[in-house]
This record gives structure tokens, sequence and C-alpha cells, in this order.
């Protein structure tokens, strides 16, 4: 992997681990299209688990405030009667309840995860079926709930909506936006909650990965993936702030429109033997 390729990669999973449109389908698809088969797996799933802790560092960053009032809040009153918590010690809680399904459910079919569900057919499906029920969701749902409304109940709900996106195709804020449209939250507030629930996950889950695989980075592919994880940091932070003013009039159209182009053409070209 040259630099280039790094830098790219890293640019891609910035640009498009928060918007609703699956940073996993559109990273595996580049591998391909740059044609990376040079690279072993555990080399690639290295790379890959550091560049996505740098999209959720900038998660942290940006909402660094929200973080520490949440934990400060969960820390002195979040083992009262849940009713009678700050609305910050209650976010704690269901951030907690919220991860649980895609912890269960990624360590009991972890080898389905990560060798037969990776493959660029079912990318293509999940981006199409799960872009139109983003649409289906944007257009009917009511959109009218804010965040302070959530409970134990929608909170798990997200849950199970993010741990969708085992399936690579599916993206983990989309599947958690779609629910939380359907829950009746406002686009604002699904897409702030699925952020914030995003990171024990997938810092969990990158810092394990790439433990296990950076031994297999030799020296150069190791400083390639540190560039990148700093462009997938900066990008990543960008996009946060620009996705969250826009959902305060725009709607996911856009993004339902460019799942469903992507993943045609994916399975377009696969059946013509070009991928």
């Amino acid at each position: 992997m040259s630099p280039f390729e790094a830098i790219l990669l890293g640019l891609i999973q910035g640009l498009t681990e928060f918007l609703p449109i699956s940073s996993s389908a559109h990273v595996q698809i580049a591998q391909e299209l740059l044609g990376l088969s040079q690279l072993s797996k555990p080399q690639l799933t290295a790379f890959i688990a550091t560049i996505q802790i740098g999209t959720e560092l900038a998660v942290v960053s940006y909402f660094a405030k929200t973080i520490w009032e949440v934990l400060r809040a969960f820390f002195t009153s979040g083992f009262q009667k849940f009713s009678n918590q700050p609305a910050e010690a209650k976010m704690g809680w269901l951030i907690i309840i919220g991860t649980l399904p895609i912890v269960i459910l990624g360590l009991g079919f972890q080898d389905l995860i990560e060798n037969q569900l990776r493959q660029l057919w079912i990318i293509g499906v999940t981006l199409i079926v799960f872009g139109l029920l983003l649409g289906v969701a944007d257009r009917f749902a009511k959109k009218i709930r804010p965040i302070e409304s959530m409970d134990i109940k929608s909170g798990l709900a997200f849950g199970f909506g993010q741990a969708l996106a085992l399936i690579p195709g599916v993206s983990r804020s989309g599947g958690s936006i779609t629910v939380g449209l359907l829950l009746g939250f406002t686009r604002e507030a699904a897409a702030r909650y699925s952020f914030l629930l995003a990171i024990p996950a997938v810092l969990a889950s990158g810092a394990y990965q790439f433990a296990k695989s950076y031994s297999d980075l030799p020296e150069d592919l190791l400083i390639a993936t540190v560039a990148a994880t700093a462009v997938s940091f900066v990008v990543g932070y960008a996009v946060i702030a620009w996705l969250l003013r826009y959902l305060t009039k725009g709607s996911f159209m856009p993004f339902v429109i460019w799942r469903v182009a992507v993943g045609s053409l994916l399975l377009a070209g696969l059946s013509a033997g070009v991928l």
C-alpha cells in the first residue's frame, strides 16, 4: 500500500463513517478498486481498525463537553432510581444499554461477520435495501421527539439498529438513525445519539483488532496507517459538524439516492465481471 492509497482510504473512512452510507462498504469497494490484494488479512484488519479509531476520536473531540457531562453525572447520580437521575446520567445508561446488542451479536457471530458476510454481492444488496428503508423512515416518520425524550426501550432499539451494521453495507449510523426515525425522533436527535452510541463499540473493537494485528504491519505500512488515521480524524470531525447543521433543515434523501446508486453500480459491475 502506497502512502497515496493509505491517505485515500483514510479520506474515504472520514467522509463515510458518519454519513448513513456505510463506511465499511465504501472502504471495501475502494480496496477492490485499488487492488490491495498484496496485503494479508491481518494487515488489512489492523489498518482498517486503526483508521476507524481516528474517526471515533473525532466524535470524542467534537462531543467532549457532552461526554464529560455524561460521565460526571453518571458517576455521581447514575446509581439512583432511574426516574430521579438527571438527563446526563440517564444518557450514560442509555449508551451502555444501547451498546449491548452489538457486543453480544458481534462476539456470537464473529466468524460469520468477518468471513462469509464480507462479500461485495452482499454489500451491494444491503446498500440498496437499507437505503430504501432509510428513505421510507425519513419520508413517513413523525420526526418530532427530541433526544431528551429517549428512554430505555428506545435506547435498546437504537442499539439493535446499530447492531445491524455487523452486516457489511448496512451502516452503523444508517441502521441506528433509521430506527430512531421510526421511533419518531427528529433527524438531528437520531444522528446525535447514533454518534454517541458508537463510541464504546468502535473504540473497543478498533483497539482490540489493532492490538491483535498491529505486529503484522511492517514499518512503512505502520507509517501509512498513522497518516491515514490522522486524515480520517480531521475529515470525520468536519463531517460531523456539517451533518448536524445540515439535518436541522435537510433530509436524508441525498444519502438514500447515493446508497441505491452505488449498490446498483456495484451489482452491475459484479454481474459484468468488472469486479
